[in-house]
């Protein structure tokens, strides 16, 4: 396949989706997390979270979508945020309710790995560990 031949997409990035047993309570530690407002909730079954002082579709919204069968093994996708002080992110988001699962360094990158309230991961990284 020649890449110049490939035809421009339409297709963007709107958000992602965490699968949970409670949309509203968990919408509590990631409002927190993020600065995020529940700009729509359909009747605490799915709710979107995104910044509140953006236009709709000016930033990745945060899906929270029930599901009746609890999260099993790890994650096949995940979150990824950076920051410049990794452990002070840290600790707040331990003291919102976060765990900490791990930390990883290679060389230029430390990330820490962290499950919310429900056991969804995450993880914070930084270049300057």
């Amino acid at each position: 396949m020649v890449w110049s031949s490939l035809r421009a997409m339409t297709l963007g990035i709107g958000g992602v989706t965490i699968d949970c047993a409670d949309p509203r309570t968990l919408a509590e530690f990631w409002t927190a997390a993020l600065g995020y407002a529940v700009v729509t909730d359909f009747e605490g079954e799915f709710l979107f979270l995104a910044p509140p002082d953006k236009p709709q579709g000016a930033a990745p919204y945060i899906g929270l979508q029930r599901v009746a069968e609890p999260r099993q093994g790890k994650n096949r996708a995940h979150l990824d945020f950076n920051t410049e002080d990794r452990p002070a992110e840290v600790a707040r988001l331990v003291e919102l309710g976060a765990s900490v699962l791990g930390e990883h360094v290679v060389p230029g990158l430390t990330w820490t790995v962290l499950a919310d309230p429900e056991g969804n991961e995450f993880c914070v990284g930084s270049p300057n560990g």
